[in-house]
């Protein structure tokens, strides 16, 4: 293969997105197929990722989180899973590991899931009162506070599309994502 091939298939996507994706998974491929010596040499290394202007994650509006929390009342698994990022900044892999067990004398003390196998990164926070009234009103499971419908810890990728649905049944916008929780979190709290 040439440059001029994995261009071609870089192309060949819809988006940059999909296309820078694309990629960097050819990249992988041929800098081990070289290491391997099953490749003479690596055509991607020529080829530029696609440039490409995002804005970035949706942030929540006041009126969306307002949405969400009366369409899902306290008591439900939804509004658990909001409040649990949303009270915590955390991330949606952090909300599904939390349970009864980081509860210490009124704080939240786990460690980020992002990079724990790189670089520890232990948390430390009060629990908001609002977040104690919603755990306390919820059924939860005894390892995580946010179970599946089978009783189970909830994975990211699950999370991540049941989250989407609930957001769809509520009437939200496809740009309500877990990580726009997360930013209107952080701008609350930068305005403060």
């Amino acid at each position: 293969m040439q440059p001029k091939h994995i261009r071609t298939l870089r192309d060949e996507k819809a988006t940059p997105v999909l296309a820078n994706e694309r990629l960097r998974a050819l990249r992988a491929l041929y800098q081990w197929a070289v290491e391997a010596e099953l490749a003479p040499n690596d055509p991607t290394r020529d080829v530029r990722v696609l440039k490409y202007v995002s804005e970035g994650h949706h942030t929540w509006t006041l009126n969306e989180l307002e949405q969400y929390e009366q369409y899902y009342p306290i008591g439900t698994k939804e509004r658990l899973a909001l409040a649990l990022m949303l009270y915590t900044a955390g991330r949606r892999e952090d909300a599904i590991r939390l349970g009864p067990k980081h509860l210490h004398d009124g704080r939240l003390q786990y460690t980020q899931a992002k990079n724990e196998h790189r670089k520890l990164n232990p948390m430390d926070i009060p629990v908001h009162a609002d977040l104690a009234k919603i755990i306390a009103a919820t059924p939860t499971g005894l390892l995580t506070f946010l179970v599946n419908e089978h009783g189970k810890q909830f994975t990211v990728d699950h999370i991540n599309k049941t989250f989407h649905k609930w957001c769809a049944k509520a009437g939200l916008p496809p740009h309500c994502t877990p990580h726009g929780v997360r930013k209107a979190t952080a701008t609350y709290l930068a305005q403060q």
